[in-house]
């Protein structure tokens, strides 16, 4: 591991533990040469399947796409983003233990739906109105009766 304050190749671990729910390494690396410290994260590279659209279109797996929907959806809600990165993090690991080459993105959505609903019920609510694409208002209230129960 190169050293960030002075280049040199020469570092050591001196510290190692779990972190993020145990997905990464978290060491604490001495330089040999300049003698300052500094912390590395290791993760392992997963490959997420590729997502199958509703026309039939495959496209990879776009974690900025999922966090901006989620975000949409939680707008003004008081959700900790820690939580909110939880969830992603619980959605991919869910996606990845399937063993999947491709996931549709009916599956996909029921997943961020199930967090939604586990976080804060409006923001559930907001996703699935437009997810489900509701077509009357009664759809939208046997929802929210559903709910209820």
């Amino acid at each position: 591991m190169r050293c960030p304050f002075c280049a040199t190749q020469d570092t050591r671990v001196v510290d190692s533990r779990l972190a993020s729910e145990g997905d990464q390494v978290r060491r604490r690396r001495v330089c040999a040469s300049c003698k300052e410290r500094f912390t590395t994260y290791e993760v392992a590279e997963l490959t997420l399947p590729k997502l199958i659209k509703r026309d039939g279109a495959r496209e990879p797996f776009n974690e900025g796409k999922l966090r901006s929907g989620m975000l949409r959806a939680l707008e003004k809600r008081p959700v900790s983003s820690d939580a909110i990165e939880s969830a992603i993090s619980r959605i991919k690991k869910t996606m990845t233990a399937k063993g999947d080459r491709e996931v549709s993105v009916d599956e996909l959505g029921e997943l961020v739906m199930r967090e939604l609903s586990a976080l804060d019920h409006v923001a559930f609510v907001r996703f699935a109105s437009v997810y489900r694409s509701f077509q009357d208002v009664s759809e939208f209230t046997e929802m929210i009766e559903s709910m209820k129960t």
